[in-house]
Protein backbone atom coordinates (compact mmCIF):
# COMPACT_ATOMS: atom_id res chain seq x y z
CA UNK A 1 0.00 0.00 0.00
CA UNK A 2 1.29 3.28 -1.01
CA UNK A 3 1.63 6.00 1.54
CA UNK A 4 -1.07 8.61 -0.47
CA UNK A 5 -3.16 5.70 0.23
CA UNK A 6 -2.77 5.19 3.62
CA UNK A 7 -3.49 9.01 4.47
CA UNK A 8 -6.18 8.64 2.25
CA UNK A 9 -7.70 5.51 4.44
CA UNK A 10 -7.33 7.71 7.62
CA UNK A 11 -8.68 10.74 6.41
CA UNK A 12 -11.65 9.40 4.92
CA UNK A 13 -12.38 8.08 8.00
CA UNK A 14 -11.37 10.87 10.53
CA UNK A 15 -14.22 12.22 12.29
CA UNK A 16 -14.40 15.61 14.82
CA UNK A 17 -14.99 12.89 17.66
CA UNK A 18 -11.55 11.25 16.46
CA UNK A 19 -9.83 14.62 17.50
CA UNK A 20 -8.12 15.13 20.96
CA UNK A 21 -9.53 18.22 22.83
CA UNK A 22 -6.24 20.28 22.50
CA UNK A 23 -5.87 19.80 19.08
CA UNK A 24 -9.76 21.22 18.84
CA UNK A 25 -9.18 23.76 20.72
CA UNK A 26 -5.63 24.62 19.06
CA UNK A 27 -7.27 24.57 15.54
CA UNK A 28 -10.10 27.21 16.80
CA UNK A 29 -7.46 29.24 17.52
CA UNK A 30 -5.35 28.57 14.23
CA UNK A 31 -8.52 29.01 12.45
CA UNK A 32 -8.81 32.67 14.45
CA UNK A 33 -4.87 33.38 13.85
CA UNK A 34 -5.29 33.01 9.91
CA UNK A 35 -8.02 35.40 9.65
CA UNK A 36 -6.97 38.09 11.98
CA UNK A 37 -3.23 37.69 10.32
CA UNK A 38 -4.89 37.97 6.44
CA UNK A 39 -6.75 40.91 7.51
CA UNK A 40 -3.53 42.42 8.53
CA UNK A 41 -1.75 41.68 5.14
CA UNK A 42 -5.08 42.76 3.18
CA UNK A 43 -3.60 46.35 4.04
CA UNK A 44 -0.24 45.88 2.68
CA UNK A 45 0.83 46.48 -0.94
CA UNK A 46 1.32 43.02 -1.54
CA UNK A 47 -1.92 42.81 -0.37
CA UNK A 48 -3.49 44.89 -1.92
CA UNK A 49 -1.94 43.24 -5.47
CA UNK A 50 -2.83 40.13 -4.38
CA UNK A 51 -6.79 41.38 -4.54
CA UNK A 52 -6.29 43.05 -7.46
CA UNK A 53 -5.47 39.86 -9.23
CA UNK A 54 -7.50 37.25 -7.38
CA UNK A 55 -10.35 39.49 -8.92
CA UNK A 56 -8.96 40.08 -12.27
CA UNK A 57 -8.28 35.93 -12.37
CA UNK A 58 -11.79 35.38 -11.77
CA UNK A 59 -15.63 36.39 -12.29
CA UNK A 60 -17.61 37.62 -8.94
CA UNK A 61 -18.59 34.15 -7.71
CA UNK A 62 -19.75 32.74 -4.15
CA UNK A 63 -16.94 33.48 -2.21
CA UNK A 64 -15.03 36.70 -0.53
CA UNK A 65 -11.64 38.00 0.19
CA UNK A 66 -11.59 38.46 3.88
CA UNK A 67 -11.83 41.74 5.07
CA UNK A 68 -12.75 43.62 2.25
CA UNK A 69 -15.46 41.14 0.64
CA UNK A 70 -14.51 40.98 -3.08
CA UNK A 71 -16.63 38.21 -4.23
CA UNK A 72 -14.47 35.53 -6.26
CA UNK A 73 -14.14 32.04 -7.21
CA UNK A 74 -13.73 29.47 -4.66
CA UNK A 75 -10.37 28.95 -5.70
CA UNK A 76 -9.44 32.40 -6.20
CA UNK A 77 -10.55 32.71 -2.64
CA UNK A 78 -8.08 30.21 -1.32
CA UNK A 79 -5.41 32.00 -2.98
CA UNK A 80 -5.54 35.29 -1.84
CA UNK A 81 -6.96 34.48 1.44
CA UNK A 82 -4.05 32.02 2.40
CA UNK A 83 -1.63 34.66 0.71
CA UNK A 84 -2.67 37.72 2.40
CA UNK A 85 -1.84 35.47 5.61
CA UNK A 86 1.68 34.96 4.99
CA UNK A 87 2.25 38.71 3.70
CA UNK A 88 3.91 39.45 7.30
CA UNK A 89 5.83 36.24 8.18
CA UNK A 90 3.68 35.99 10.89
CA UNK A 91 1.44 32.69 10.83
CA UNK A 92 1.96 29.87 12.59
CA UNK A 93 5.14 27.34 12.14
CA UNK A 94 5.67 23.17 12.09
CA UNK A 95 8.57 23.48 13.99
CA UNK A 96 11.01 20.40 12.70
CA UNK A 97 9.38 20.71 8.99
CA UNK A 98 9.17 24.52 8.97
CA UNK A 99 6.02 24.08 6.83
CA UNK A 100 3.19 27.45 7.17
CA UNK A 101 0.44 24.80 7.47
CA UNK A 102 -2.69 26.64 8.49
CA UNK A 103 -2.67 29.38 6.13
CA UNK A 104 -3.42 27.21 3.26
CA UNK A 105 -5.70 24.89 5.29
CA UNK A 106 -7.77 27.39 6.74
CA UNK A 107 -8.11 29.53 3.18
CA UNK A 108 -9.32 26.75 1.31
CA UNK A 109 -11.92 24.93 3.94
CA UNK A 110 -13.26 28.46 4.47
CA UNK A 111 -13.90 29.31 0.82
CA UNK A 112 -15.61 25.74 0.30
CA UNK A 113 -17.64 25.91 3.14
CA UNK A 114 -18.60 29.10 1.41
CA UNK A 115 -19.16 27.33 -1.68
CA UNK A 116 -21.32 24.47 -0.21
CA UNK A 117 -23.63 27.57 1.65
CA UNK A 118 -24.41 28.92 -1.79
CA UNK A 119 -25.14 25.82 -3.46
CA UNK A 120 -26.63 24.28 -0.42
CA UNK A 121 -30.81 23.77 -2.82
CA UNK A 122 -29.72 20.51 -4.81
CA UNK A 123 -29.48 18.32 -1.06
CA UNK A 124 -30.90 18.87 2.31
CA UNK A 125 -29.86 16.25 4.13
CA UNK A 126 -26.59 14.84 5.10
CA UNK A 127 -27.04 10.94 5.74
CA UNK A 128 -28.66 11.31 2.02
CA UNK A 129 -25.73 13.35 0.48
CA UNK A 130 -23.21 11.39 2.50
CA UNK A 131 -24.26 8.19 1.87
CA UNK A 132 -26.64 7.71 -0.95
CA UNK A 133 -25.13 9.71 -3.36
CA UNK A 134 -22.36 8.45 -5.78
CA UNK A 135 -19.05 10.23 -4.87
CA UNK A 136 -19.11 11.09 -8.59
CA UNK A 137 -22.07 13.22 -8.58
CA UNK A 138 -22.16 14.91 -5.89
CA UNK A 139 -20.61 18.15 -7.31
CA UNK A 140 -23.73 18.44 -9.44
CA UNK A 141 -26.15 18.38 -6.54
CA UNK A 142 -24.31 20.79 -3.85
CA UNK A 143 -24.20 19.77 -0.57
CA UNK A 144 -25.05 20.74 3.10
CA UNK A 145 -23.14 23.32 5.11
CA UNK A 146 -20.18 22.50 6.27
CA UNK A 147 -20.70 22.09 10.11
CA UNK A 148 -17.81 23.68 12.55
CA UNK A 149 -17.52 20.29 13.40
CA UNK A 150 -16.59 19.62 10.06
CA UNK A 151 -14.59 22.55 9.69
CA UNK A 152 -12.16 21.97 12.74
CA UNK A 153 -11.84 18.26 11.54
CA UNK A 154 -11.28 18.84 8.46
CA UNK A 155 -8.64 21.79 8.99
CA UNK A 156 -7.11 19.44 11.31
CA UNK A 157 -6.69 16.48 9.28
CA UNK A 158 -4.90 18.71 6.33
CA UNK A 159 -2.32 20.36 9.07
CA UNK A 160 -1.58 17.23 10.20
CA UNK A 161 -0.51 15.57 6.41
CA UNK A 162 1.33 18.71 5.28
CA UNK A 163 3.14 18.43 8.74
CA UNK A 164 4.13 15.16 8.52
CA UNK A 165 4.69 15.42 5.35
CA UNK A 166 7.66 17.45 5.98
CA UNK A 167 8.84 15.80 8.34
CA UNK A 168 10.50 13.07 6.35
CA UNK A 169 13.42 14.90 5.20
CA UNK A 170 13.27 18.19 7.60
CA UNK A 171 15.59 21.08 6.76
CA UNK A 172 16.96 19.55 3.70
CA UNK A 173 14.53 21.07 1.36
CA UNK A 174 15.42 24.40 2.68
CA UNK A 175 18.83 23.93 2.42
CA UNK A 176 18.51 23.31 -1.44
CA UNK A 177 16.16 26.51 -1.87
CA UNK A 178 13.08 25.06 -1.52
CA UNK A 179 10.04 26.84 0.61
CA UNK A 180 8.21 23.48 2.45
CA UNK A 181 5.04 25.26 2.69
CA UNK A 182 5.35 25.70 -1.15
CA UNK A 183 6.09 22.22 -1.69
CA UNK A 184 3.83 20.00 1.37
CA UNK A 185 1.19 22.25 2.39
CA UNK A 186 -0.76 21.13 -1.19
CA UNK A 187 -0.93 17.60 -0.17
CA UNK A 188 -2.98 18.56 3.47
CA UNK A 189 -5.22 20.67 1.23
CA UNK A 190 -5.94 18.25 -0.87
CA UNK A 191 -7.16 15.75 1.60
CA UNK A 192 -9.13 18.53 3.38
CA UNK A 193 -10.54 19.70 0.20
CA UNK A 194 -11.33 16.08 -0.62
CA UNK A 195 -12.78 15.47 3.27
CA UNK A 196 -15.12 18.81 2.83
CA UNK A 197 -16.23 17.43 -1.04
CA UNK A 198 -17.57 13.92 -0.39
CA UNK A 199 -14.51 12.16 -1.95
CA UNK A 200 -13.79 8.51 -1.10
CA UNK A 201 -10.27 6.77 -0.29
CA UNK A 202 -9.87 6.45 -4.01
CA UNK A 203 -10.26 10.23 -4.55
CA UNK A 204 -8.49 11.58 -1.89
CA UNK A 205 -5.37 9.35 -2.69
CA UNK A 206 -6.17 10.48 -6.67
CA UNK A 207 -5.76 14.72 -5.73
CA UNK A 208 -2.39 14.15 -4.07
CA UNK A 209 -0.96 12.30 -6.76
CA UNK A 210 -2.17 15.41 -8.63
CA UNK A 211 -1.21 17.91 -6.42
CA UNK A 212 1.95 16.21 -6.48
CA UNK A 213 2.74 17.48 -10.07
CA UNK A 214 1.62 21.46 -8.38
CA UNK A 215 4.64 21.32 -5.88
CA UNK A 216 6.73 24.13 -6.22
CA UNK A 217 8.15 27.09 -3.48
CA UNK A 218 11.91 28.42 -4.69
CA UNK A 219 13.19 30.71 -2.73
CA UNK A 220 15.23 33.23 -4.79
CA UNK A 221 13.22 35.90 -3.77
CA UNK A 222 15.44 35.57 -0.38
CA UNK A 223 18.51 36.83 -2.79
CA UNK A 224 16.43 39.84 -3.61
CA UNK A 225 13.46 40.61 -0.87
CA UNK A 226 10.87 40.11 -3.19
CA UNK A 227 7.68 39.16 -2.32
CA UNK A 228 6.86 35.68 -4.38
CA UNK A 229 7.48 33.84 -1.17
CA UNK A 230 4.14 35.45 0.44
CA UNK A 231 2.41 33.41 -2.55
CA UNK A 232 3.22 29.93 -1.90
CA UNK A 233 0.76 29.25 1.26
CA UNK A 234 -1.83 31.10 -1.50
CA UNK A 235 -0.35 28.63 -4.74
CA UNK A 236 -0.58 25.46 -1.84
CA UNK A 237 -4.47 26.36 -0.82
CA UNK A 238 -5.20 26.74 -4.52
CA UNK A 239 -3.38 24.11 -5.72
CA UNK A 240 -4.79 21.81 -3.31
CA UNK A 241 -8.15 22.55 -3.75
CA UNK A 242 -8.18 22.44 -7.55
CA UNK A 243 -6.38 18.40 -6.98
CA UNK A 244 -9.32 17.32 -5.18
CA UNK A 245 -11.82 19.24 -7.77
CA UNK A 246 -9.96 17.48 -10.55
CA UNK A 247 -9.78 13.74 -8.96
CA UNK A 248 -13.41 13.93 -7.80
CA UNK A 249 -14.10 14.31 -11.74
CA UNK A 250 -12.28 11.47 -12.56
CA UNK A 251 -8.77 12.91 -13.18
CA UNK A 252 -5.65 10.09 -11.58
CA UNK A 253 -2.64 10.95 -10.59
CA UNK A 254 0.29 8.53 -9.13
CA UNK A 255 -0.40 6.76 -6.10
CA UNK A 256 3.28 6.63 -5.02
CA UNK A 257 3.99 10.85 -5.35
CA UNK A 258 5.43 10.23 -2.26
CA UNK A 259 7.90 7.34 -1.83
CA UNK A 260 8.20 6.39 -5.94
CA UNK A 261 11.02 6.82 -8.11
CA UNK A 262 10.05 9.94 -9.37
CA UNK A 263 8.08 11.39 -6.51
CA UNK A 264 8.19 14.77 -4.63
CA UNK A 265 11.29 13.24 -2.41
CA UNK A 266 13.21 11.63 -5.15
CA UNK A 267 12.78 14.46 -7.82
CA UNK A 268 13.78 17.01 -5.12
CA UNK A 269 16.23 15.69 -2.87
CA UNK A 270 20.41 15.32 -3.51
CA UNK A 271 20.24 12.36 -0.96
CA UNK A 272 16.84 10.70 -1.37
CA UNK A 273 14.76 10.16 1.88
CA UNK A 274 15.18 6.49 2.89
CA UNK A 275 11.86 4.41 3.74
CA UNK A 276 12.69 4.65 7.38
CA UNK A 277 12.11 8.70 6.95
CA UNK A 278 9.14 8.29 4.72
CA UNK A 279 7.36 6.06 7.44
CA UNK A 280 7.04 9.41 9.71
CA UNK A 281 4.61 10.21 6.95
CA UNK A 282 2.34 7.72 8.47
CA UNK A 283 3.20 6.09 11.37
CA UNK A 284 1.37 6.64 14.23
CA UNK A 285 -1.70 8.39 12.17
CA UNK A 286 -4.50 9.09 14.58
CA UNK A 287 -2.48 8.55 17.80
CA UNK A 288 0.45 10.74 17.64
CA UNK A 289 -0.12 14.46 16.78
CA UNK A 290 2.81 16.35 14.44
CA UNK A 291 0.20 19.21 14.72
CA UNK A 292 0.69 19.68 18.22
CA UNK A 293 4.41 20.63 17.57
CA UNK A 294 3.39 23.71 15.34
CA UNK A 295 4.09 26.73 16.75
CA UNK A 296 1.90 30.02 17.30
CA UNK A 297 4.41 33.08 16.39
CA UNK A 298 4.10 36.30 18.99
CA UNK A 299 6.39 38.22 16.20
CA UNK A 300 6.17 38.95 12.30
CA UNK A 301 9.21 37.20 11.18
CA UNK A 302 11.03 33.88 10.82
CA UNK A 303 10.34 31.24 13.59
CA UNK A 304 13.50 30.64 14.18
CA UNK A 305 14.74 33.77 15.18
CA UNK A 306 11.78 34.04 18.03
CA UNK A 307 13.67 32.59 21.25
CA UNK A 308 16.38 35.53 20.52
CA UNK A 309 14.14 38.32 20.10
CA UNK A 310 12.63 37.02 23.27
CA UNK A 311 15.63 36.87 25.23
CA UNK A 312 17.06 39.86 24.34
CA UNK A 313 13.97 41.97 24.94
CA UNK A 314 13.98 40.75 28.29
CA UNK A 315 17.48 41.55 28.78
CA UNK A 316 16.67 44.99 27.43
CA UNK A 317 13.67 45.65 30.05
CA UNK A 318 15.39 43.95 32.75
CA UNK A 319 18.41 46.10 32.76
CA UNK A 320 17.03 49.20 30.62
CA UNK A 321 19.59 48.55 27.72
CA UNK A 322 19.34 50.68 24.90
CA UNK A 323 20.77 50.27 21.30
CA UNK A 324 23.35 53.28 21.85
CA UNK A 325 25.12 51.68 24.37
CA UNK A 326 25.60 48.24 22.56
CA UNK A 327 29.44 47.35 21.62
CA UNK A 328 28.52 43.44 20.33
CA UNK A 329 25.79 41.32 20.65
CA UNK A 330 26.66 37.23 20.52
CA UNK A 331 24.31 34.61 19.60
CA UNK A 332 25.20 31.12 19.30
CA UNK A 333 23.16 29.02 17.12
CA UNK A 334 22.02 26.13 15.45
CA UNK A 335 23.79 25.27 11.84
CA UNK A 336 21.02 24.69 10.28
CA UNK A 337 19.26 28.57 10.69
CA UNK A 338 22.75 29.68 9.00
CA UNK A 339 21.56 29.83 5.56
CA UNK A 340 17.93 30.68 6.55
CA UNK A 341 18.72 33.67 8.66
CA UNK A 342 22.21 34.51 8.86
CA UNK A 343 23.87 34.67 5.60
CA UNK A 344 24.59 35.94 3.06
CA UNK A 345 25.99 38.44 5.42
CA UNK A 346 25.76 41.50 2.79
CA UNK A 347 21.46 40.69 2.28
CA UNK A 348 20.98 40.65 6.57
CA UNK A 349 22.52 43.74 7.34
CA UNK A 350 20.94 45.73 5.19
CA UNK A 351 17.35 44.18 4.12
CA UNK A 352 16.24 45.42 0.50
CA UNK A 353 12.49 45.27 1.72
CA UNK A 354 10.36 44.14 4.19
CA UNK A 355 10.53 40.77 3.29
CA UNK A 356 14.01 40.95 3.76
CA UNK A 357 14.20 41.82 6.63
CA UNK A 358 12.04 39.47 8.30
CA UNK A 359 14.64 36.46 7.83
CA UNK A 360 17.62 38.45 8.72
CA UNK A 361 18.62 37.83 12.53
CA UNK A 362 20.78 40.57 12.91
CA UNK A 363 18.45 43.00 11.50
CA UNK A 364 15.78 41.72 13.11
CA UNK A 365 17.49 41.62 16.53
CA UNK A 366 18.65 45.08 15.50
CA UNK A 367 15.51 46.96 15.12
CA UNK A 368 13.66 44.76 17.99
CA UNK A 369 16.19 46.03 20.46
CA UNK A 370 15.42 49.91 18.95
CA UNK A 371 11.90 49.89 18.89
CA UNK A 372 11.32 48.06 22.28
CA UNK A 373 9.75 45.39 20.32
CA UNK A 374 8.46 43.92 17.01
CA UNK A 375 4.25 44.23 15.87
CA UNK A 376 2.28 44.43 13.01
CA UNK A 377 3.99 47.37 11.96
CA UNK A 378 7.56 46.42 12.21
CA UNK A 379 10.01 46.50 9.16
CA UNK A 380 8.82 49.34 7.68
CA UNK A 381 10.10 51.76 5.51
CA UNK A 382 11.63 54.15 7.79
CA UNK A 383 13.06 51.20 10.15
CA UNK A 384 14.54 49.80 7.21
CA UNK A 385 16.90 53.23 6.24
CA UNK A 386 17.42 53.96 10.28
CA UNK A 387 21.35 54.47 10.13
CA UNK A 388 20.99 53.41 14.11
CA UNK A 389 19.04 50.02 13.18
CA UNK A 390 21.41 49.47 10.30
CA UNK A 391 24.67 49.96 12.58
CA UNK A 392 23.77 48.23 15.25
CA UNK A 393 22.77 45.21 13.14
CA UNK A 394 26.32 45.26 12.05
CA UNK A 395 27.05 44.51 15.59
CA UNK A 396 25.42 41.17 15.95
CA UNK A 397 27.83 38.37 15.78
CA UNK A 398 26.26 34.62 15.07
CA UNK A 399 28.51 31.70 15.40
CA UNK A 400 27.70 28.05 15.09
CA UNK A 401 27.23 25.89 18.26
CA UNK A 402 26.79 21.85 17.58
CA UNK A 403 25.32 21.28 20.82
CA UNK A 404 22.24 23.93 20.07
CA UNK A 405 19.40 21.72 18.81
CA UNK A 406 18.24 20.59 14.88
CA UNK A 407 15.09 21.61 13.38
CA UNK A 408 12.62 20.19 16.29
CA UNK A 409 13.17 22.96 19.06
CA UNK A 410 13.84 26.77 18.29
CA UNK A 411 16.72 27.54 20.98
CA UNK A 412 18.18 30.76 21.65
CA UNK A 413 20.62 32.87 23.45
CA UNK A 414 22.34 36.21 23.45
CA UNK A 415 24.88 38.22 25.39
CA UNK A 416 25.08 41.62 24.57
CA UNK A 417 28.05 43.74 25.67
CA UNK A 418 28.02 47.20 26.42
CA UNK A 419 29.91 49.95 25.82
CA UNK A 420 31.62 50.30 29.51
CA UNK A 421 32.57 46.71 29.86
CA UNK A 422 29.00 45.09 31.28
CA UNK A 423 28.06 42.00 29.87
CA UNK A 424 24.31 40.20 29.85
CA UNK A 425 23.38 36.67 28.73
CA UNK A 426 19.86 35.27 28.43
CA UNK A 427 18.60 31.56 26.84
CA UNK A 428 15.71 30.90 25.76
CA UNK A 429 15.29 27.17 25.50
CA UNK A 430 11.95 26.63 23.66
CA UNK A 431 10.08 29.57 21.28
CA UNK A 432 7.53 31.11 22.88
CA UNK A 433 4.14 29.79 20.93
CA UNK A 434 5.98 26.16 21.05
CA UNK A 435 3.94 23.22 22.90
CA UNK A 436 7.02 23.75 25.15
CA UNK A 437 6.25 27.20 25.94
CA UNK A 438 2.70 28.25 25.01
CA UNK A 439 0.88 31.37 24.23
CA UNK A 440 -1.71 31.77 26.53
CA UNK A 441 -5.26 32.81 25.25
CA UNK A 442 -5.01 36.30 25.85
CA UNK A 443 -1.76 36.54 24.08
CA UNK A 444 -3.56 35.13 21.40
CA UNK A 445 -6.36 36.78 21.19
CA UNK A 446 -4.75 39.92 21.50
CA UNK A 447 -2.52 39.10 18.53
CA UNK A 448 -5.66 39.01 16.77
CA UNK A 449 -7.10 42.45 17.85
CA UNK A 450 -3.57 43.67 16.55
CA UNK A 451 -4.00 42.45 13.07
CA UNK A 452 -7.83 42.96 12.81
CA UNK A 453 -8.26 46.24 13.88
CA UNK A 454 -7.54 48.28 10.96
CA UNK A 455 -10.71 46.30 9.09
CA UNK A 456 -13.24 45.09 12.01
CA UNK A 457 -14.68 47.17 14.69
CA UNK A 458 -14.15 45.90 18.21
CA UNK A 459 -17.23 44.57 18.42
CA UNK A 460 -16.86 42.43 14.93
CA UNK A 461 -13.86 41.59 16.83
CA UNK A 462 -15.11 40.04 19.40
CA UNK A 463 -18.11 38.58 17.96
CA UNK A 464 -15.47 36.86 15.36
CA UNK A 465 -13.84 35.52 18.75
CA UNK A 466 -16.62 34.53 20.55
CA UNK A 467 -17.80 32.90 17.12
CA UNK A 468 -15.21 30.88 16.47
CA UNK A 469 -14.36 29.49 20.00
CA UNK A 470 -18.37 27.94 19.91
CA UNK A 471 -17.04 26.63 16.09
CA UNK A 472 -17.85 23.10 17.18
CA UNK A 473 -21.77 23.98 17.89
CA UNK A 474 -22.02 26.10 14.98
CA UNK A 475 -24.72 24.61 12.28
CA UNK A 476 -22.83 26.45 9.55
CA UNK A 477 -19.25 27.09 9.41
CA UNK A 478 -19.43 29.76 6.54
CA UNK A 479 -21.05 32.30 9.13
CA UNK A 480 -17.06 32.96 9.92
CA UNK A 481 -16.63 34.56 6.66
CA UNK A 482 -19.37 36.59 7.27
CA UNK A 483 -18.11 38.03 10.68
CA UNK A 484 -14.58 38.47 8.61
CA UNK A 485 -15.97 41.12 6.37
CA UNK A 486 -15.62 44.48 7.05
CA UNK A 487 -19.11 46.23 7.89
CA UNK A 488 -17.28 48.60 4.60
CA UNK A 489 -16.88 45.77 1.61
CA UNK A 490 -15.27 47.39 -1.13
CA UNK A 491 -15.95 46.47 -4.97
CA UNK A 492 -14.30 44.74 -7.46
CA UNK A 493 -10.90 46.42 -7.99
CA UNK A 494 -11.30 46.42 -11.86
CA UNK A 495 -13.26 44.58 -14.61
CA UNK A 496 -11.37 41.56 -16.18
Amino acid sequence: MTLSVELAQWASRLEFEDLPTDVVEATKFRILDVIGLSLAGSETDFGRSTRDAATALSPAGPCRVFGTGERVGVGAAALANAALAQALEYDDTHNESVVHMSSPSVAAALALAELSTTRKAGIVRKADWKRKVPTANRHSLGRPPVSGRELIAAIALGNEISCRAGSAAPGQFHRLGFHPTGLFAPFGVAYLSSKLLGGDEGAMARAAGICGSFAAGLLECWVDGTQAKFLHSGWASQSGMAAAFLARGGATGPAGVFEGRFGLYASHLQDPATPRALSRITVGLGTQWESRRASFKPYPAAHVIHPYLDALLRLRARHGIRASDVAQIDCPVAAFIVPIVCEPASEKLAPASDSHGRVSLQYSLAEALFLGGLGRNAYGPASLVNPEILALARRVQYAVDPLFPGPAQFKGAVTVTLKDGRRFSEVEEHNRGSVENPMSRAELIAKFNENAGELLSPTARERLVNEVERLDTMPDAARLVDLAVSARPRVRAHPV
